[in-house]
Order: structure tokens, then C-alpha cells, then sequence
């Protein structure tokens, strides 16, 4: 690992992550990362910014969250020369999870990048690391899932957990619900799992329904706010602050950890939200902030899903870059003419942003009660406005009484 001080902010950054590459036709494709890094560094973004090298984690780390048996099978798997079975042992050849080669080195990279975010932060040599390699929340202890083959944001919780933390947040604001991490600490009152995500009745895994609040002496410490398809940015934003800074509050955090996967964002190809850049920038700006006002600023963000690979996760992800590093750069700012360049070469048909905004509108109206919220008179918009009011009244209900929050005061 290489590195030394690195002040208030840390990227961490391996060209390594690349190899972290399914097949051709795979939806999660590593130029995504390779796209966000040259944004980045056409807008001077980590001018003077000291990158951390991570190193792969070995198998005792692995071993904090995955069993023998699975980190073995990762390690003997190789691309299949005919058909796979429609249910692969350890999910591993599916049509999501394909075996592709030297799978668990590239794996075990995004691990330790992961990792290596987090010991840097316990060691007091950086308040905010963020990796955007990472995010592979849907990992579980024994099976590949959802594009993840190993669990990096758990295992870093657990090296946490021994190494003077006890009470640490974990945000995911992904579009699928952060399933991994909330199986991984479902008992567990030292970490508060919170997953803002698609209603799990339309969208894949299925879970994350306000009523899973965790279990025996973890009772309470999972909270998880469904939000319908079509959901625009003023109303996710309305429903975060109705839920995140009460929980958070309550909890004490002694760090908080974001899951800041962009399938959010209106054109992503796997989901229904309808965000834009804008409202993802409103999000991570949000974090960074709950972090410094809970969690004495120690903030870890890692990436996640992001399947628009031109026009959303580079400019989205450099955005969270910026709110890590504190390097402001402004929605009207210019794409750098090279970067233009460089993606429209990869992609010719697609329209390459020339931005870094998509121009919507964040504002939002604070959520205001149970029954709360002025009408428009429009529809379509009252409707949405209801729906999402709903979904926060249930979240609040099932987790807000359980965190010795009241669950109809707005203050809360």
C-alpha cells in the first residue's frame, strides 16, 4: 500500500479495479471507473491529491464475512465452456454473476480498497476516504449476487468493529436495497444499516421493506425507505431528510459509510427511479454534511450501481469525488473537450454530456407530518408526493419508535 498523509480527504484508486470485468455484454463494465478517474483529472480535481494503493485482501479478512467453502469456490472457478445451470453453486455463472477470469484477485482488490478507506480513517490519517471501486453491497457471506462477488463495505465494518469502533452507520442509497450488508449485521445494535431504495415490489432483490428493523438484540437497527418508480429528485430528497438525519441522530454514529451507487439516475437501463445528476450531487453533498454534523466528519463512500456508462457515473461519481476532497465543482461547469473526446470515441451513437449538470431542479419541501404537504393541483405530482409520504410514514413508524424517535414529529 502506498501513501502517507492525506488530510481531510483520500481517494483510493488502483488501476486494478479494471480487472474487475464480466463479459463483453455485462452491464457493469470497469470503463465506467476508467471514465469517472479522467473526468476527474481533466478538471484539476485531484491536483495535489495523494492516491492510496490498495493491496488485495488476503483470506483472513475475506473470511470477517464469507465462508471457506465460497472464498474457495471463487478461487477455483473458470468460465463455463457450455450452458451453466439455471441455480449455480454459489451463484457463481449466473447470468448476472458469469465467471470470468482470475475473478477472485480482482475481487479481492475491491476489498482491499474498501478496507484500506477504512484503516485509514481509524488511524486518524484522513477524515473521509472514498473508493469508488467499491459498492458491492448485494455479496453474501456464501453466494455471489447482483454483480458482487465479495462484500467489501461489511468486511470493512467488521475490521471496524475490532479496531476501536462500535457504532458505525452504513447509508446506501443505491437503487436496489443494500440486502448484503443488512444480512451481514442483521443482529448486530453496533451498526445501523439504512437503505433508501426502488419499492422491493418492482425491483430486484425484492427486499428492504420498512418492516425489516433487524432482529434480537438488533432490533432497530436497520431502517429502510421503499420509493415508487418515477420518483424525481425533489421528492427522494424530501424523503431522505425525512428519515436519514432523525436515524443517524439517534444512533451517534462514530462513522458513517455511503453506499452512493447512481441506478438512481432517470436513464439508468436497470431501474425506475427518475434522478438526475443533480439530485445524486444533493445526496452525496447530504452525506458528507451528516457525517461532519454526526460522526466528528469521518465519512467512507465507496461506489456501487451505475449502469449509465457515459452520461451518468463519471459525472456523478466525479461529483462525489469532489464532495469528498471538498473541490466544489459547479453543476455548469464544462466537460473537459478532451474527455468529450476520449468517451465519444468509445461510444460514437451516444450523446456525450457536455456539463457536469443534467439542469434539473433539486429543491424540495421538507416533509411535514403525517398528512402533511401542500397540493398543486397537479396529479401526477400530488399523487407521487402521497406515495412517497406514505412510504416515509411506514419507514418511520416500523424504525423511528425502535431508535426512541417519535415517528409523526417532523423534528424527529
Amino acid at each position: 500500500m502506498s501513501g502517507g498523509a492525506h488530510g481531510d480527504g483520500t481517494v483510493v484508486w488502483t488501476d486494478r479495479f479494471l480487472d474487475y470485468s464480466w463479459t463483453p455484454e455485462h452491464p457493469m463494465r470497469p470503463v465506467r471507473l476508467q471514465f469517472t478517474m479522467a473526468l476527474a483529472r481533466g478538471l484539476g480535481l485531484l491536483e495535489g491529491v495523494e492516491s492510496l494503493t490498495p493491496a488485495a485482501a488476503g483470506d483472513s479478512e475475506l473470511l470477517r464475512v464469507h465462508t471457506h467453502d465460497y472464498i474457495e469456490a471463487v478461487k477455483h472457478a473458470r468460465p463455463p465452456l457450455g450452458p451453466t445451470p439455471d441455480a449455480p453453486p454459489y451463484g457463481l455463472g449466473s447470468a448476472d454473476n458469469p465467471v470470468f477470469p482470475h475473478m477472485h484477485e480482482a475481487a479481492s482488490v475491491i476489498v482491499g480498497g474498501t478496507l484500506a478507506a477504512a484503516q485509514e480513517i481509524a488511524a486518524g490519517r484522513t477524515r473521509r476516504a472514498v473508493s469508488i471501486g467499491g459498492g458491492m453491497h448485494h455479496a453474501m457471506p456464501a453466494a455471489a449476487a447482483g454483480f458482487c462477488v465479495y462484500n467489501d463495505v461489511a468486511v470493512a465494518i467488521s475490521w471496524l468493529l475490532e479496531n476501536g469502533f462500535d457504532r458505525i452507520a452504513y447509508l446506501d442509497v443505491d437503487v436496489h436495497h443494500g440486502d448484503g450488508v443488512q444480512r451481514v449485521f442483521y443482529g448486530d445494535p453496533r451498526v445501523l444499516t439504512i437503505s433508501l431504495h426502488q419499492h422491493p415490489a418492482t425491483l430486484w432483490p425484492n427486499t428492504g421493506w420498512p418492516e425489516e428493523t433487524g432482529s434480537g438484540a438488533g432490533e432497530g437497527s436497520a431502517v429502510n425507505l421503499p420509493i415508487m418508480p418515477g420518483t424525481r429528485d425533489p421528492l427522494w430528497l424530501r424523503g431522505f431528510h425525512a428519515v436519514v438525519p432523525g436515524a443517524l441522530a439517534a444512533f451517534r454514529p462514530q462513522i458513517v459509510i455511503s453506499q452512493c451507487g447512481v441506478d438512481t439516475h432517470r436513464e439508468d437501463p436497470l431501474a425506475d427511479l427518475d434522478l438526475s445528476v443533480d439530485g445524486q450531487r444533493a445526496a452525496f453533498i447530504a452525506m458528507r454534511d451528516l457525517a461532519d454534523r454526526y460522526a466528528e466528519g469521518r465519512w467512507l463512500a465507496v461506489g456501487g450501481g451505475g449502469y449509465g456508462l457515459i452520461r451518468v457515473v463519471p459525472r456523478a461519481w466525479t461529483h462525489l469525488l469532489a464532495t469528498a476532497l471538498d473541490r466544489t465543482v459547479e453543476p455548469s461547469t464544462p466537460t473537459p473537450a478532451a474527455w468529450r473526446e476520449l468517451v465519444g470515441a468509445y461510444a460514437p451513437t451516444v450523446a456525450v454530456p457536455e456539463t457536469m449538470s443534467d439542469g434539473a431542479d433539486t429543491a424540495f419541501d421538507p416533509w411535514d407530518g403525517p398528512g402533511g404537504g401542500r397540493e398543486t393541483g397537479d396529479d401526477r405530482t400530488d399523487r407521487a408526493r402521497r406515495a412517497l409520504d406514505v412510504s416515509v410514514l411506514a419507514t418511520r413508524r416500523a424504525s423511528f419508535g425502535l431508535l426512541g424517535l417519535d415517528p409523526e414529529d417532523p423534528r424527529d
